[in-house]
């Protein structure tokens, strides 16, 4: 019988592996998710001040407060999720797996190039 007991461990250990791939699978997609919601909160905030800009106004402040609101709770969200994430893939000892596109939020402005200066002839 012994040799049951330990193929019937076997097939827990890989059950238990999969699941662990699965959930984490599960994780890396909302994580995704809700970076890409964070994305589309700062979108909207950035188009409505461009807008405001081109039209020769301010963003009203009303609007400009709800929009800010929205980015920093989707944003809170997406931090979590990536947090949360972070703490599963060391759990499993998988921390070498690549970050899921715009997932890295940078903390320091981006430098813009400055626009040429001289026109092609």
């Amino acid at each position: 019988m012994a040799i049951w007991d330990k193929v019937k461990q076997g097939i827990d250990k890989a059950g238990k592996a999969a699941q662990d791939v699965f959930d984490e699978g599960k994780l890396r997609l909302d994580s995704y998710r809700a970076r890409e919601q964070a994305d589309k909160a700062a979108e909207a905030l950035g188009y409505a001040v461009f807008r405001a800009a081109d039209a020769g106004s301010e963003l009203a402040a009303d609007a400009r407060d709800r929009l800010i609101a929205a980015l920093r709770a989707q944003d809170v969200e997406a931090r979590r999720m990536e947090a949360e994430l972070a703490d599963a893939r060391a759990a499993n000892g998988t921390t070498d797996a690549p970050e899921a596109p715009g997932s890295a939020v940078p903390t320091a402005p981006v430098q813009q190039s400055a626009p040429p200066t001289d026109a092609i002839s």
